[in-house]
């Protein structure tokens, strides 16, 4: 296993029930090939650069966890899938991943 991040960039129209719903699919994606998820950080509402979508704000969160490659594939399915979802970026930070659940 090996250790990612996937940076999510969601529609400020979003409530934080539908934010949490997206990220507890995403999370029990990594689960299911046998991954865990580290970390979860909400970084807020930010203003963007540039339009997104023709949309000026956006509202980031951080997932980390560590998983086989397959389920970053798997979970960037289904964030495309998502409408809510205006930009992502999965970035491999280690290329190894010690977990932190007991055995």
């Amino acid at each position: 296993m090996k250790k990612y991040e996937t940076l999510l960039l969601f529609s400020p129209d979003l409530s934080s029930e539908e934010r949490k719903e997206i990220v507890e699919q995403l999370t029990n994606v990594v689960k299911e090939y046998s991954g865990e998820v580290t970390a979860v950080d909400e970084w807020g509402m930010k203003e963007l650069a540039y339009p997104v979508k023709k949309s000026t704000r956006g509202y980031y969160i951080r997932l980390e966890y560590g998983s086989p490659g397959t389920a970053v594939h798997e979970i960037e399915r289904v964030i495309r899938i998502s409408e809510s979802v205006l930009k992502f970026i999965s970035v491999k930070v280690e290329e190894t991943f010690e977990s932190t659940q007991e055995a």
